[in-house]
């Protein structure tokens, strides 16, 4: 290695070092919404097709992302505190006795339901939730800069795809073709997340709420707040309906509870998230996705769940990206390695 190599090295480390100190608060955001961009280029492709324009094709990328991403929390964030902070103690009371005479005879759950779920000692922790959920929007704060940010960058990196994209490529350390490979698995993987979380969040956030606002419940508020927890592995939508359904059968009777349970699990859990909506991403896969993806659905499942309790909300999306870096960076290190005892022998 002669010495211009070594102070080119050097320069490059320094300004790296340089960059990290200012843009160290911003990683975050920045690598969310180039993930974003990868997961949507098909579709940015296809825009820009459709009105011949890439400039135009990018500005309606981000209309999108605004209305998928920001007006949905901002909605809930606004709509949704002042809908629990209207929630009275009776109310909680009710619930509360209503699920102990539920659980009576339920061995082990009735014992635990008679120690910990009383009034007495669940209210002063309610009273601490209300006065937190009256100040979610100072304490919010964060999290909307961050969305903010991540839609500010998204639109840049769609702007410059190609050249983001080709930079990317350039900077892995290994031949130009499997990087290449390496860059459109993380992408293929990162349509996959992208699009069944969005089909998820909207076909069953809209079956949930349609069906609530038949109980005088705000279909509009409970569609956005199952539709985001939806996202939630295995229990996220069970977060709202039993909340949801306790309140019904306090407020509107046995019947009414029982008709929101069977519903969720019947038509949404089963048939709607088991059957439809795996027809509905292959249709969108097909029309708009060049699917290359070989890491399994199970590992994506497991990805996206350690993902979130590592980096919370945008850990849906980093920890599949993540998960499929490593995997194609494992292949190709084992191919070379594989090569060099070939070349050995």
């Amino acid at each position: 290695m002669d010495k211009r190599t070594v102070f080119s090295l050097i320069l490059f480390s320094l300004a790296l070092w340089g960059a990290y100190t200012i843009y160290a608060p911003f990683l975050l955001t920045m690598s969310v919404a180039v993930l974003l961009a990868m997961a949507t280029s098909n579709l940015t492709q296809y825009t820009a097709r459709v009105v011949h324009s890439r400039k135009i094709a990018a500005v309606i990328m981000v209309l999108l992302m605004v209305a998928l991403i920001l007006a949905p929390i901002i909605y809930i964030a606004t709509t949704g505190v002042e809908y629990l902070a209207r929630l009275d103690q009776e109310t909680i009371r009710e619930i509360f006795a209503k699920t102990r005479s539920l659980t009576h005879n339920i061995p082990y759950v009735s014992s635990w339901v008679d120690e910990y779920l009383r009034a007495d000692k669940v209210l002063p922790y309610f009273k601490e939730i209300s006065l937190y959920l009256t100040k979610m929007g100072s304490k919010g704060v964060g999290f909307m800069k961050d969305v903010f940010l991540v839609i500010l960058f998204y639109a840049a990196v769609v702007y410059y795809q190609e050249k983001f994209i080709a930079l990317i490529v350039a900077l892995i350390p290994a031949p130009q073709r499997e990087s290449r490979e390496m860059v459109d698995e993380v992408s293929s993987t990162m349509e996959v997340v992208f699009y069944s979380i969005i089909v998820t969040a909207i076909f069953e956030g809209f079956l949930f709420g349609i069906f609530i606002s038949y109980f005088g419940f705000d279909g509009l508020l409970f569609g956005a707040i199952y539709g985001f927890a939806s996202l939630i592995p295995v229990i996220g939508g069970a977060l709202v309906w039993i909340p949801v359904s306790l309140y019904a059968w306090s407020e509107l009777g046995a019947n009414a509870a029982l008709v929101i349970v069977g519903y969720t699990i019947i038509v949404i859990s089963v048939i709607a998230d088991t059957f439809v909506k795996p027809v509905i991403i292959k249709m969108i896969k097909d029309r708009l996705l060049h699917d290359h993806t070989r890491i399994n659905e199970i590992v994506i499942f497991f990805s996206i769940v350690a993902g979130m309790s590592t980096y919370g909300f945008w850990g849906m999306i980093l920890g599949p990206a993540i998960t499929t870096f490593l995997f194609a960076a494992t292949r190709i290190y084992l191919e070379y390695s594989s090569s060099l005892g070939h070349q050995e022998q």
